[in-house]
């Protein structure tokens, strides 16, 4: 931490770190099992960051480089939370973001075939955020698209699956197509918006997308790559779709530090300051009414049983989670967050160990925390 994090209400507390000896001690166990190889965790509470711990080495050989709590690591997924779903809450604040407007007037691709689904026209915003719209939740689009033109083209004619608004199905799909939206409402790129906004305000030095090249060393591997790219990926973004679209997307692409997601965690906790308003941050982050069922809030999940955030979550909790082995979840009643970053993917994405991990680790540590003075 900095000087600057001060500024910001975020204070260094570690004397008591070694309550969480026993949800430190889970991660070393998934690690001596090769559940993943590498992990990175920060807690705040309270206004503290009362825990950042790293563990574990980039790979499983011996001589592979040690984990510090400045590592950086693929976020995948959360990115959705971390960038994108942060620059559609300041767009809308802005006025420039309708939530129940169609996409297809921002992005009138979505509808232009004379062919195409007429339920297409009833997306809105909201159901893209809130993974409601219709659309599949993944397809390997990087099969056949080589461009990030061609990717885009591939999204705006993905069919839907279900009615829109009639299904809660996480959709990567949805999120490439809002973050099409959302980059022509600001006429600016989600990475260099997301820096000027989101990043610098809360002091995240370290977050960005497509690393350089001169640090991706320090970055550790996600997947030995033998069928698409066909090289060991490190330092630039696993997801394969996100890689062909440039690795800047809304679904997947940005790169973080446990002690950045709990700065950016910390703003949220505090009810969106500096950044955010406190009505935009409850709008976002409580759990949409439709459809029926439904964890999702806008652009993140909250906690549903069984939940990878554990039992002990408040029902106000919100969270995501990101296929490379990361994690955040948050909870404004107890002004709690715990970041989880793994490279659980390395060598092949085969090993899903880190689902029965997660929530014991998150039980631990909120059991700690009732320890805590």
């Amino acid at each position: 931490m900095t000087a600057s994090d001060n500024t910001l209400g975020l204070l260094e507390a570690f004397e008591q770190q070694d309550v969480f000896a026993a949800a430190f001690s889970i991660l070393q166990e998934a690690i001596a099992g090769q559940s993943f190889p590498a992990t990175s965790i920060a807690v705040t509470h309270k206004g503290r960051l009362v825990a950042i711990k790293a563990l574990g080495r980039f790979t499983y050989e011996p001589n592979s480089l040690t984990v510090a709590p400045a590592t950086l690591f693929d976020l995948a997924s959360v990115t959705k939370v971390v960038a994108t779903t942060p620059m559609a809450m300041l767009l809308y604040e802005r006025g420039l973001l309708d939530l129940d407007a169609p996409i297809a007037a921002v992005v009138p691709e979505f509808i232009s075939d004379a062919g195409k689904d007429p339920r297409r026209r009833e997306v809105t915003l909201r159901m893209l955020l809130a993974h409601s719209s219709g659309l599949p939740a993944y397809e390997k689009l990087f099969l056949k698209a080589h461009t990030r033109g061609q990717v885009l083209e591939a999204v705006f004619s993905t069919p839907l699956t279900a009615p829109p608004g009639t299904r809660a199905e996480y959709s990567d799909i949805g999120f490439i197509l809002l973050g099409i939206a959302l980059e022509r409402m600001a006429d600016e790129s989600l990475d260099r918006f997301c820096q000027r906004e989101v990043f610098a305000p809360l002091g995240m030095t370290g977050t960005t997308f497509n690393p350089p090249i001169e640090i991706r060393g320090d970055i550790p591997p996600t997947v030995d790559d033998q069928t698409f790219r066909r090289r060991i990926i490190q330092g630039e973004v696993q997801d394969e779709n996100a890689s062909v679209l440039g690795g800047v997307a809304a679904h997947a692409g940005l790169f973080s530090t446990a002690a950045d997601l709990a700065r950016f965690a910390h703003a949220m906790v505090n009810a969106g300051r500096p950044i955010l308003r406190p009505e935009t941050v409850a709008l976002f982050t409580c759990r949409e009414s439709t459809p029926p069922g439904t964890s999702r809030a806008l652009g993140w999940d909250t906690p549903s049983a069984p939940s990878q955030s554990g039992k002990h979550f408040s029902p106000q909790s919100y969270g995501h989670l990101g296929y490379t082995g990361t994690s955040l979840w948050i909870d404004p009643v107890r002004q709690l967050s715990i970041t989880l970053l793994t490279n659980r993917t390395w060598p092949d994405c085969s090993n899903h160990a880190i689902k029965l991990i997660r929530p014991r680790f998150h039980d631990a540590v909120i059991e700690a925390i009732r320890d805590l003075a």
